[in-house]
Parts: C-alpha cells; structure tokens; sequence
C-alpha cells in the first residue's frame, strides 16, 4: 500500500470517531507495511484528554509490539497533530507522520488544538526529527467530516 491508501484508512477512523460520540480524527500506526495498530479521537466519552486518535494508536502500537520504540514506523493521521500527539510519537521514536488536514487558525480559535503551536518549527528543535508529510489529497473530504460534527455535536 502507499501512503494515501494509508491516509484513506485514517480518514475512515475519523469517521468511526463521529460514529462513537468523538471528534473527527483517525490515526494508525504502519512498520514494514503492515498496521500495527489503529486510533479514534473519543477522549471526550472516555473522559481521557490525552485519547487522541493519534496517541491512542501510538499507546496501541507499543503494546502491540511490547515496546516503547516505534523506530521504523510511520503514523498516519486524518488531522495535523496537535502537540500532546506529535510528542507522544516523537517520543516513542516514530520516523514519519503523514497528515491529511492542517491546522487552520479558525480550529484553534475554537478550540479543536492547544494553540498556534507549530510541530514544524518544535520538530526542527528536537534532537529526534520525525519526517512530517502533508498529504493535501484527503483535505476536502476532511473538511466535510470536521462541518459534519460540528453540525451533530457543537
């Protein structure tokens, strides 16, 4: 598989995200072409604010693989990450992100990210630096996803 069809994976999480009461993002984890694991962003029905889609698929690939390195893998993701997930994979090791929608000021005014954060200025400071990727082919069908929850849950 190539990264859109990875990315495409990602956006149906987002949609099984809104299908559990969550908020529109999709994540997985991929080593060696296969899915290690899989995230959906439901934090709020959790009553976890760390449950992001993509630190929850981080958390799951780490159990999957009994470890805390995730070297060698790529972490697709609906939504640019925020800063919370973007450290998570950056901790564990991650090589790349893919990313399908960016941050826009208006998701940050309401509130959907931390701040105005930028993970490409954070991640040229890190001593590890992650391969970041955006993929503009999904962005129109994220767009609709994102009007689609904000009309059933905001």
């Amino acid at each position: 598989m190539k990264d859109l069809d990875y990315l495409r994976i990602a956006v149906e999480q987002a949609r099984e995200s809104i299908k559990q009461g969550g908020f529109p993002a999709g994540a997985l984890i991929v080593k060696d072409d296969q899915i290690i694991a899989k995230g959906i962003s439901i934090g709020n029905v959790l009553h976890d604010p760390t449950a992001h889609a993509e630190s929850v698929s981080v958390r799951a690939a780490c159990q999957a693989l009994q470890s805390t390195d995730l070297q060698g893998t790529t972490l697709y993701a609906s939504l640019e990450p925020c800063l919370m997930c973007f450290c998570s994979a950056n901790w564990a090791g991650v090589r790349r992100i893919v990313y399908g929608y960016r941050k826009e000021i208006g998701m940050v005014n309401k509130r959907y990210y931390e701040g105005r954060n930028d993970i490409q200025n954070i991640n040229s400071q890190n001593t590890h630096h992650i391969e970041l990727v955006f993929m503009p082919d999904v962005e129109s069908e994220m767009r609709a996803l994102i009007v689609e929850w904000e009309k059933q849950f905001t």
